[in-house]
């Protein structure tokens, strides 16, 4: 038996030592004739005594040394074993002891925890439900490299962690426990003794599982579930996004239809979706966040949705079923910024450790949060690993990236002399961009067929272009400039639009510099801005002609679209986290009109490749006005590969204009695939009888209605007839 000393057994009794598997559990040695025997130590603070039981039967006896710890020894072969402990006034406690388990993490784990590589951090880190040496339980492990102690808290021991004291791994700076018989639905917390002696108390960085906020702590969870959407993931690696349709509906899940949980949700969004005819939905964050009116964009559980709408499966199963529906799952994900709530990320270990810890590049002060330390190799395995996880354990298609400008520039929302230049003198953050690359590059490579996004509202150069090329190898970009002038001008009065096309067809001089998605989020219905219906001139009518003019011409426009929810149906009052949509606004015919219009556009928009599948390609769009430019006219041709070709004639103006001429790319008949001005959608009806002809010259003569956009099929098979003769 070998003495230890009494300040290590006080230190290892109070739960403040870095190993305390060196004292605890079961330890080798020799007796004094060289024979093996093996010493057996616990902790039990107020016991009466307390029995080691070996699996054969064997009982060994412990003596209570100091500080409630007990110690005995066994002569010979050691096995697994387990203690009985006796009390006053009470029964017999029986448990397994965590201190006998050998460690949960490997070398390999640890050597890329150490590299910032480990791409499936997730099932390492944090708590899982495992087996271990025998023993049913809960591994922990947590990354805290400053912390001079870590112990597990939590229902199941009273949340006092005293005798859940965690071991290091060494340099990794990783720290782990084996706590048995501990299952799903356990609630916990890490507590961490800093380098300058205080305990603090947090959620775990890698929990997959929280309880409902306000609550903070961290929950045991075991994934049951099942998936069944095989043909779509398998479609979907042999498909590119950027040749495809992609029409998205974005919204906000608490406050869509409120009280819905996530398996609730599955059969009305998916029938509307489908009803709308939208390829996708894209959920504003799901991770978990403690207050509500940040809409999830201060995250502080990143790898646990957030449970205000079940359990992790749950969702699984909305986004399961949405993909058997066919409609693809677009995440928010928020890696550029962290709140400071002290439970949480923020001063993880006492030290800055998440953050910069430099507050020049760590603090965003307008929005009250830190900036992730993105040249840590540590923090970059953090989040690459999560954007990892999302498509791996939820098999999201998408991650529209927020806020990638605050990431990409030093001097983001600051002032001169409140910024540090990189080692070249600039103002790009280049460990952040190193990041971006790294993030992208990973994730396209283990998942192909989905869609990076980046929310990038400047003009840095190749956000879409491959990392091979030194781009950030985002799949799309939001093209800001496109919404911000294309709202500009729709909000006018007809009558002086003609003044500032410029703001229309500006967006056709980049349009094809990067791989867009046209925005119309839910940044542009709030704070003030008003509803999209609200930005409309005119009369009631006249918005809605606005409305639908505004849309076909959006749908028209090279790139992908997205469309904040409610929009869809003319929302009328602005968009707030607190409440639900205005959905009886359908009562209203001219609304339902507006959404059935919406729905006809999605749907005619896939039904045309010409409209998606060259959305990138320069060569596959032109500027049309020949003979008769107007101010207050749109008009541009789009091509597929195989020269399908859809015009787009878009009159902004508040008359109809007849006896429109216009040079078409082909001679023949062209159909009116889509008339905004229908009078199915609410319109005055204005239009061609749903047929244009260009004669030989390609030259056509049309009507173009009010506030209307038109749609032109080429058809090269269909015949003009002679005028009749006789």
């Amino acid at each position: 038996m070998t003495q230890l000393d009494d300040q290590l057994l006080d230190t290892v009794a109070g739960g403040a030592y870095h190993d305390p598997h060196a004292v605890l559990g079961i330890h080798a040695g020799t007796d004094s004739h060289g024979d093996p025997e093996w010493t057996v130590r616990a902790r039990r603070p107020l016991a009466q005594s307390v029995t080691a039981v070996f699996a054969d039967g064997t009982e060994v006896p412990l003596e209570h040394v100091r500080s409630g710890i007990w110690e005995g020894v066994r002569a010979g072969d050691a096995g697994r074993y387990h203690l009985v402990t006796s009390y006053q006034d009470g029964p017999d406690y029986v448990a397994d002891d965590p201190y006998r388990h050998p460690p949960v993490l490997g070398e390999l784990d640890l050597h890329l925890i150490r590299e910032g590589r480990h791409e499936q951090l997730w099932n390492v880190l944090g708590a899982h439900v495992r087996d271990s040496d025998g023993s049913w339980g809960t591994s922990f492990s947590v990354w805290a490299p400053n912390a001079r102690a870590v112990r597990v808290v939590g229902d199941f021991n009273g949340w006092d962690g005293r005798g859940h004291s965690m071991r290091s791994m060494g340099s990794s700076g990783v720290w782990e426990l084996f706590v048995p018989a501990m299952g799903p639905g356990s609630n916990y917390k890490f507590e961490l003794l800093t380098r300058h002696g205080d305990w603090v108390t947090k959620a775990d960085p890698l929990a997959r599982f929280a309880e409902v906020p306000p609550a903070t702590a961290s929950v045991v969870v075991q994934s049951q579930y099942t998936w069944h959407d095989g043909d779509w993931m398998a479609r979907r690696a042999r498909t590119q996004p950027v040749s495809s349709p992609m029409s998205v509906y974005e919204l906000h899940f608490g406050s869509w239809r409120p009280g819905l949980s996530y398996r609730d949700a599955a059969d009305e969004l998916i029938d509307y979706v489908s009803a709308q005819a939208f390829t996708h939905v894209e959920f504003m964050p799901l991770a978990e966040h403690p207050f509500g009116g940040s809409w999830g964009y201060q995250v502080t559980g990143y790898f646990a949705p957030t449970s205000r709408f079940g359990h992790p499966d749950d969702l699984r199963y909305l986004i399961d079923r949405l993909h058997q529906a066919d409609i693809g799952v677009i995440m928010d994900w928020v890696p550029g910024h962290f709140p400071k709530d002290a439970f949480a990320l923020a001063r993880f270990d006492g030290e800055a450790l998440y953050e910069h810890p430099d507050p020049r590049r760590g603090e965003h002060r307008d929005w009250g949060t830190y900036i992730f330390d993105y040249g840590r190799r540590e923090v970059r395995n953090f989040l690459v690993a999560n954007a990892l996880y999302w498509f791996e354990e939820f098999h999201v298609d998408g991650l529209r990236v927020d806020a990638v400008a605050s990431m990409i520039y030093l001097d983001y929302s600051r002032e001169e002399g409140d910024w540090t230049p990189n080692i070249h003198g600039g103002r790009e953050n280049l460990e952040a961009i190193s990041f971006l690359q790294e993030v992208n590059a990973t994730a396209y490579k283990r998942y192909p067929g989905i869609a990076m996004i980046a929310e990038e509202s400047t003009s840095f150069p190749g956000v879409t272009a491959p990392t091979s090329g030194a781009g950030l190898g985002f799949g799309f970009k939001w093209n800001m400039g496109w919404m911000n002038d294309s709202l500009q001008y729709i909000k006018r009065d007809p009558m002086y639009r003609s003044h500032h096309e410029g703001e229309l067809s500006f967006s056709f001089v980049y349009a094809f510099s990067e791989n867009y998605t046209l925005p119309i989020s839910h940044d542009e219905v709030v704070h003030g801005k008003g509803s999209l219906f609200g930005r409309m001139p005119g009369d009631h009518w006249q918005k809605l002609a606005n409305m639908r003019a505004f849309l076909a011409y959006m749908w028209g426009h090279p790139g992908k679209q997205l469309l904040f929810m409610g929009q869809e149906f003319g929302q009328m009052s602005e968009w707030s986290e607190s409440r639900g949509l205005d959905w009886w606004m359908l009562d209203q015919p001219s609304h339902a009109q507006l959404q059935s219009f919406v729905g006809v556009l999605n749907r005619t928009y896939r039904d045309h490749s010409a409209l998606w599948a060259r959305d990138s390609d320069g060569a596959a769009f032109a500027r049309l006005g020949a003979p008769m430019w107007n101010p207050n006219v749109v008009a541009f041709s789009r091509r597929d590969w195989h020269g399908n070709t859809i015009v787009v004639v878009a009159n902004f103006s508040g008359t109809p204009v007849y006896d429109y001429e216009l040079d078409l790319p082909e001679s023949g008949v062209w159909y009116e695939a889509l008339n905004s001005d229908a009078q199915d959608y609410g319109g005055s009806g204005v239009g061609n009888l749903g047929v244009v002809h260009a004669n030989d010259a390609k030259r056509a003569r049309m009507v173009l209605p009010p506030l209307g956009v038109l749609w032109l099929r080429h058809d090269p098979e269909a015949h003009i007839p002679s005028p009749s003769r006789g």
